[in-house]
């Protein structure tokens, strides 16, 4: 008999621009950024939308990760191919959000992602982080 290991860890990962500045408000430059995103992490099962100041990530934590080593894949390659497309300096906040979801929720998670700009005509990403945070019973400073 083989020894295996399973794992299925759905995180919902959520990070800002620096001074959560809106400079990704180019729709189709946004839309360029998520297509990398995508083809740069389809294969690990990372579903993601790039919004104007923020980014919301569903991923399948890998074994072989942490989530500071995902973060870090994702926030530092795309800070690298945005600034190799833009004629300015571009920076994500230092910091991030990481909640665990249930496999059940999945589908639910997954269309807010894909909806996001229908999300933020009524709540900023301000309001929406700080509620994600008192959901999950996180003490904001």
């Amino acid at each position: 008999m083989s020894v295996r290991s399973f794992t299925k860890l759905w995180l919902h990962l959520i990070w800002g621009t620096k001074d959560r500045m809106k400079i990704l408000s180019d729709k189709e430059f946004r839309k360029r950024i998520s297509n990398h995103l995508l083809t740069y992490s389809q294969e690990k099962g990372i579903y993601m939308k790039v919004n104007s100041d923020h980014v919301h990530a569903l991923i399948n934590l890998p074994t072989n990760m942490t989530i500071e080593d995902v973060l870090r894949l994702l926030k530092g390659g795309t800070s690298y191919w945005i600034n190799h497309n833009v004629d300015y300096k571009f920076n994500w906040a230092i910091g991030y959000a990481a909640f665990s979801v249930s496999e059940s929720n999945l589908n639910k998670l997954v269309r807010y992602i894909l909806n996001q700009e229908e999300h933020h005509r009524t709540k900023s990403f301000t309001e929406e982080y700080d509620g994600f945070l008192r959901a999950y019973n996180i003490k904001i400073d």
